[in-house]
């Protein structure tokens, strides 16, 4: 209830100006930042301690049952530190826009409700399933984490569809001003940005945990600790990202072009083409320099921007300067960097995966290289930056609109003082969060394999 009324409170605020702006707009994006790796292991993270629980359940090996039980631990502290940005998050959406959660609220209410209740039940059933390794029967503790991968889809599809409508808004009518006959359903699901962002997402929440993990077990083997339980620790995950990293460029593709139809301004954007033109290049790095309105220094590939936004070499794509100034995306380069960043650390990666799915499939072996194995390392954080740079494309590429073409950021922004101030204390709480994660997970990794330690060695 606390947190109801401080957001009805916060709606209630008339935003009188817009000074902090920028530093709002970036306080978000920092509480995002944080936040949406934790999601990634909220979605994918139960599903795979799940599948290696349901390995010890087939084969009665109990090298599987140790790693499902240690990485339960794991799934605890993240799901702990995801509740604290998720709740920042809650707060700032009703402090910091309360002219967007105002309009709005009865249009895509119906999905953050969802989303608590989900939040809610995931949190029980983590607590059954952590606590009863010991005190349940195998197969009902089995039965007790299903709950957990479901309500970890559950409420992230929740907010997906609503950041999908926030792109592509629909399920209301707009009279004068005010928000009338709202179908909260048809919002939340009928809009088209809702179904490639779900499985974007998704994908991406499989590369980022199976690449991370990977990660931490290719570090460990270069510094000599390298037994069955690595072994396996480290095969598991990497053979699921290396499944998810291709299925993501056909993903990625389909996004590409939802982009193209409904936001072609951002399409713009992200290859920071001026002007409206027929077969359009895409251009790999380079400035985009905005007094020119070209991009120097990039390599130019003739009509590859039109061909990927459409399938067509010779198709039209929209400009830059198809709308007035006010109404494009920017800061430009902010879009072209991170999309690029997107699409190259996603390229390398499946470029990884095909090498590791190759050695699978002839050799039946993973590559033994170190400098493989340092390759893993990196692609953890890779995978982390990636993600991040995609759902900067998003937001970003959507302003100057928080909701497109209906409502624009600045209509939305507090007016109330202090927002460097908030901003400047959230960081310092998220670094101290992120320092007791990072000390949390630290002692779990120095934990004792216990008593069949020389069965899973």
């Amino acid at each position: 209830m606390a947190l109801f009324e401080m957001i009805t409170a916060a709606v209630q605020l008339t935003p009188v100006e817009q000074d902090h702006l920028d530093q709002a707009r970036q306080m978000q994006a920092m509480s995002f930042a944080v936040h949406i790796p934790l999601t990634c292991f909220g979605v994918a993270f139960p599903a795979i301690i799940l599948f290696v629980e349901w390995l010890h359940l087939r084969t009665g090996d109990p090298l599987y049952r140790r790693l499902a039980r240690r990485w339960s631990r794991i799934m605890v502290a993240l799901f702990a530190v995801g509740v604290v940005t998720g709740t920042i998050l809650s707060f700032e959406l009703g402090i910091l826009w309360p002219g967007f959660m105002g309009a709005f609220g009865d249009v895509f209410g119906l999905g953050f409700a969802i989303e608590g209740f989900a939040f809610f039940l995931e949190a029980i059933f983590i607590g059954i399933y952590v606590y009863g390794w010991d005190r349940m029967s195998p197969k009902w503790h089995f039965a007790s984490g299903i709950p957990i991968v479901l309500t970890g889809i559950l409420g992230a599809a929740m907010v997906i569809a609503v950041n999908g409508w926030m792109n592509h808004p629909g399920g209301f009518d707009l009279v004068n001003g005010e928000v009338t006959n709202v179908k909260p359903w048809t919002a939340l699901f009928g809009n088209t940005f809702f179904w490639h962002e779900l499985v974007h997402m998704y994908v991406a929440a499989y590369i980022v945990v199976g690449f991370v993990l990977a990660g931490a077990y290719a570090w460990g083997k270069l510094r000599g600790r390298w037994g069955r339980y690595e072994r396996t620790a480290l095969a598991i995950p990497l053979t699921i990202a290396c499944v998810a990293a291709p299925v993501q460029l056909l993903v990625g593709d389909w996004a590409a072009r939802e982009v193209a139809s409904h936001q072609p301004v951002k399409l713009a954007a992200l290859e920071g083409l001026q002007d409206t033109t027929k077969g359009a290049p895409e251009h790999i790095l380079g400035w985009y320099d905005k007094d020119t309105g070209e991009i120097e220094w990039g390599i130019s590939i003739p009509k590859l921007l039109s061909f990927l936004s459409y399938h067509d070499p010779n198709a039209t794509v929209r400009g830059l300067t198809s709308v007035p100034p006010d109404d494009r995306p920017g800061p430009i380069n902010t879009i072209r960097f991170a999309f690029q960043t997107m699409v190259g650390i996603g390229t390398g990666l499946a470029a990884l995966a095909a090498l590791v799915l190759f050695f699978r499939w002839r050799k039946k072996r993973l590559p033994e290289s170190v400098w493989f194995d340092r390759a893993l390392v990196l692609a953890g954080p890779a995978a982390i930056v990636a993600l991040i740079s995609g759902w900067i494309v998003t937001e970003v590429g959507r302003q100057p609109w928080v909701v497109y073409g209906v409502m624009r950021t600045n209509e939305a922004v507090t007016g109330a003082g202090g927002v460097p101030v908030g901003y400047a204390l959230l960081a310092v709480v998220y670094a101290g969060l992120l320092a007791a994660l990072a000390w949390i997970l630290l002692r779990l990794s120095r934990t004792p394999l216990g008593d069949d330690a020389e069965v899973l060695h």
